[in-house]
C-alpha cells in the first residue's frame, strides 16, 4: 500500500484532495478569528497547544504527508502543521460540535466523528504513541529517522499496524491525513495555506465575487491572483 501524499502524481492527487474543501468549512465556523498575517519577516511559528516534543514529531510527520517538490509547496511551507496547532484550541478540537458520548461505530463513516477522545486528546495520546512505539522499534523518537524511515513508520499508521496505545493507528493516520489535507487548502484567514501557495497550485481563485465572466470561457486558463475571504 503506498502511503497517501508521497505520490509522482502529486498534483492530481492534491487536487482532488480539494474535495476535502467541506470539512474545511467546518473548521472554519469553528475557529473563526484566527485570521493570521502572513510575512516573511514574521518570527518563527510557537506552537500554542503542542508541547515541544509533541510539535517536532507532528512536524516532522506532516511534512512527509505532502513533501515539497517541483510541482508546489509541502505541507510545512503552507504551514498544515501550524493550521493543525491552532485547531487544537477552538470547539473542533474539544468535541463541542458534535454528539460525544457512546456508542460509537467507526465503521460507518456516515456518522461523523466516532472516537471516545476530541481530536486534541487524540493528538496528544497518538504522538506520545508513535514516539514510544518507534523509540521501541528502532531505539530513537520519530523525528530522528531518516525520510526512509519515517515513511515506514507512515505506511504502519496507515495500515493500522503500529501499536500507539489508546489510538488505533489507523485513526490517528486518517485524522492527521484529513487535517493536513485542510491546513494545506484552507483560505489564509485560519492559519494555513500561506500566501495560498496551494491555491495557486492547482489554480484555485479563492473567494472572487464574480465569476460570471469566465463562465463560458472554456478552456481558458483564469488568469486572475486567488484571494482570501480576508
Amino acid at each position: 500500500m503506498k502511503i497517501i501524499g508521497i505520490s509522482p502524481h502529486r498534483r492530481n492527487f492534491l487536487r482532488k484532495a480539494v474535495g476535502a474543501a467541506p470539512a474545511v468549512a467546518l473548521l472554519a465556523g469553528a475557529g473563526g478569528g484566527l485570521a493570521m498575517a502572513v510575512s516573511k519577516d514574521q518570527p518563527a511559528y510557537k506552537p500554542r497547544f503542542f508541547d515541544a516534543t509533541e510539535w517536532a514529531t507532528l512536524t516532522a510527520l506532516v511534512d512527509r504527508l505532502i513533501p515539497a517538490d517541483a510541482e508546489g509547496p509541502g505541507a510545512l511551507e503552507s504551514g498544515a502543521h501550524e493550521f493543525i496547532d491552532l485547531q487544537m484550541n477552538t470547539p473542533y478540537a474539544y468535541g463541542a460540535l458534535w454528539y460525544m458520548q457512546g456508542p460509537f461505530v467507526p465503521s460507518i463513516e456516515q456518522f461523523g466523528y466516532q472516537f471516545h477522545m476530541a481530536p486534541r486528546e487524540l493528538y496528544q495520546s497518538a504522538l506520545a504513541g508513535v514516539n514510544a512505539a518507534v523509540q521501541k522499534q528502532s531505539g530513537k523518537p520519530f523525528v530522528q529517522l531518516n525520510g526512509a524511515e519515517r515513511d515506514a513508520v507512515i505506511t504502519q499508521l496507515q495500515k493500522g499496524t503500529l501499536d500507539i496505545g489508546a489510538v488505533p493507528s489507523k485513526v490517528f493516520f486518517n485524522q492527521l491525513l484529513q487535517n493536513t489535507r485542510e491546513g494545506y487548502f484552507c483560505d489564509p484567514v485560519h492559519g494555513g495555506n500561506k500566501d495560498m501557495l496551494a491555491w495557486k497550485m492547482v489554480g484555485f481563485p479563492g473567494a472572487r465575487a464574480d465569476y460570471m465572466d469566465w463562465v463560458e470561457q472554456y478552456g481558458k486558463k483564469y488568469p486572475l491572483p486567488p484571494v482570501s475571504i480576508a
